[in-house]
C-alpha cells in the first residue's frame, strides 16, 4: 500500500485499515489491494484512497463510512478523507485470481471432496408448505450461532428468497466473471431473482440452459469460506432436484412438509429422491404443525390442529425404513402470524431475540442442525482404489 511517509500515524493508519473488511468479500481492504493511497496531508489530517472493485458498487457508501470510522478513531488523526476510486481490468483480473485461489474453472468448490462447508438442500414433495420461510429462517438461526452461512435460492421459477431477505431489488456485484453474493443480515444471498434484468422478469428455462444457471450460481459466485450453504429447492423431483444431485453429491437434505397425510405422502418422494443422488436426508421438519389460541372463555391456550396432525412424524419413519437409515423428526414450527409477516417485511423471525413459538422452534432445529458431526459416513471422497 503506497503511503507519503512512514511516520508513526500513517502506521497505525495502516494498521487500522486492516481491519476495515470489504462487506461482500469479507475480507480486509488491505489484503485485496483496494487501498491505493493512505498519506498525511497536514498534521492530523489522512487522506485514504479506496478503490472498488466496480464503478457501481452498491456497497461503496459502507466501505467508506467503515474506513472512515477505523481511521477517526486512530490517536492523532483529528480528520479522515475517503476518496473512492476504481480498479483497473488488470487489478480487477488479479483480485479475481487470489479470490479463485488457483482453482480450475467451473469448479464447484462445495462439490470437492475436502470442502469444509456443509450443504443443507431443504426440499419439499409439493408447493405451499412454508419451505423457503424454513431455509432463510433456518440460515438466519445458523447466523446467531456464530456460522458464516450462505443461501442459495435453487427455485428458479418460484424465486421468493430476495423478497423474504430484504432484498428484492439487490443486484449482486460482478468482478470480471465472477460474482459476488449479496450480503443482507448477516448472511450471503444469490437468487436467480437478483440475475434478472427486472424483478417482474418470468423465468423460463429448461434443460441445458436450467442447468447452466445452477452451475453459474454454484461455480461462479464467490463464497468465500461458509461453514453452511442452505439451498432452497424447487418443491418436487424435477430437473433441479436432479441436476444438484449431480453437482452436489455431498450435499445432505432436509425434507419440510404439513402435517395432512396428503403432504406428507408427497414429501416421501423427495426424500427418495434425494436417495436417489447419493445424498443423505438428515431430517423433517413439520411447518404449520398446530395453531396456538387463547381461548376467550376460560383464558387458556388451546392448540389447533389446523392441518391434522402425525404428518411430520409419518414421512420420518418412512424414510427411516425405506432409506435403510435413521431420519429423525427435527422439530415442528406452529402457525405464526408473526413468521408470515417477518417474511414479508424481509426481516427474518430469527434474526432477533423474539421468543415467538415459531421463532422458538427453529431456533432449536437450528441448533439440532449445528450440533451434528462432520463425519465421513456416507460421504463421497473421491477415492478411487489402486492395486496392491
Amino acid at each position: 500500500m503506497p503511503v507519503s511517509t512512514a511516520t508513526p500515524l500513517l502506521e497505525r493508519v495502516r494498521e487500522a485499515l486492516s481491519q476495515v473488511n470489504d462487506p461482500e468479500i469479507r475480507r480486509p481492504i488491505t489484503d485485496l489491494g483496494m487501498v491505493a493511497a493512505c498519506e498525511e496531508t497536514a498534521p492530523g489530517q489522512v487522506r485514504v484512497e479506496v478503490l472498488l472493485t466496480v464503478a457501481g458498487c452498491p456497497m461503496k457508501d459502507t466501505i467508506r463510512r467503515d474506513v472512515t470510522a477505523a481511521v477517526g478513531v486512530v490517536e492523532g488523526v483529528e480528520g479522515v478523507t475517503v476518496d473512492l476510486g476504481v480498479m483497473s481490468d488488470e487489478q480487477r483480473a488479479g483480485l479475481r485470481e487470489q479470490l479463485k485461489g488457483g482453482q480450475a474453472e467451473r469448479e464447484i468448490p462445495f462439490a470437492r471432496p475436502d470442502s469444509l462447508t456443509t450443504v443443507i438442500a431443504v426440499a419439499s414433495g409439493k408447493g405451499g408448505v412454508g419451505k423457503s420461510s424454513v431455509t432463510v429462517n433456518l440460515a438466519m438461526a445458523l447466523t446467531r450461532l456464530g456460522r458464516t452461512v450462505g443461501v442459495l435460492d435453487a427455485d428458479i421459477y418460484g424465486h421468493s428468497i430476495p423478497a423474504m431477505l430484504g432484498v428484492g431489488d439487490a443486484r449482486p456485484t460482478a468482478v470480471e466473471d465472477m460474482i459476488m453474493p449479496v450480503p443482507t443480515n448477516g448472511l450471503k444471498a444469490i437468487s436467480i431473482g437478483m440475475l434478472k434484468p427486472s424483478r417482474d422478469q418470468v423465468v423460463a428455462w429448461r434443460g441445458p440452459i436450467l442447468d447452466r444457471a445452477l452451475t453459474q450460481m454454484l461455480a461462479d459466485v464467490y463464497w468465500g469460506d461458509l461453514d453452511f450453504l442452505l439451498l432452497d429447492l424447487p418443491p418436487g423431483t424435477g430437473d433441479v432436484a436432479i441436476s444438484l444431485g449431480q453437482k452436489l453429491p455431498n450435499a445432505e437434505v432436509v425434507v419440510v412438509t404439513t402435517p395432512q397425510q396428503a403432504a406428507a405422502e408427497v414429501a416421501e418422494r423427495a426424500g427418495t429422491m434425494a436417495s436417489m443422488m447419493n445424498q443423505r436426508v438428515i431430517g423433517v421438519v413439520e411447518n404449520m404443525a398446530y395453531l396456538e389460541v387463547v381461548c376467550p372463555d376460560c383464558g387458556a391456550t388451546h392448540r389447533i390442529d389446523v392441518f391434522g396432525t402425525g404428518g411430520g412424524d409419518d414421512v420420518a419413519a418412512k424414510l427411516s425404513t425405506r432409506l435403510g437409515y435413521a431420519v429423525p423428526m427435527l422439530g415442528q414450527i406452529p402457525l405464526d402470524p408473526a413468521l408470515r409477516a417477518a417474511g414479508d417485511t424481509g426481516v427474518p423471525i430469527t434474526a432477533d431475540g423474539t421468543d415467538s413459538p415459531s421463532a422458538t422452534a427453529l431456533h432449536g432445529i437450528a441448533e439440532r442442525l449445528a450440533g451434528r458431526g462432520r463425519g465421513l459416513a456416507g460421504r463421497q471422497l473421491g477415492l478411487s482404489p489402486t492395486g496392491r
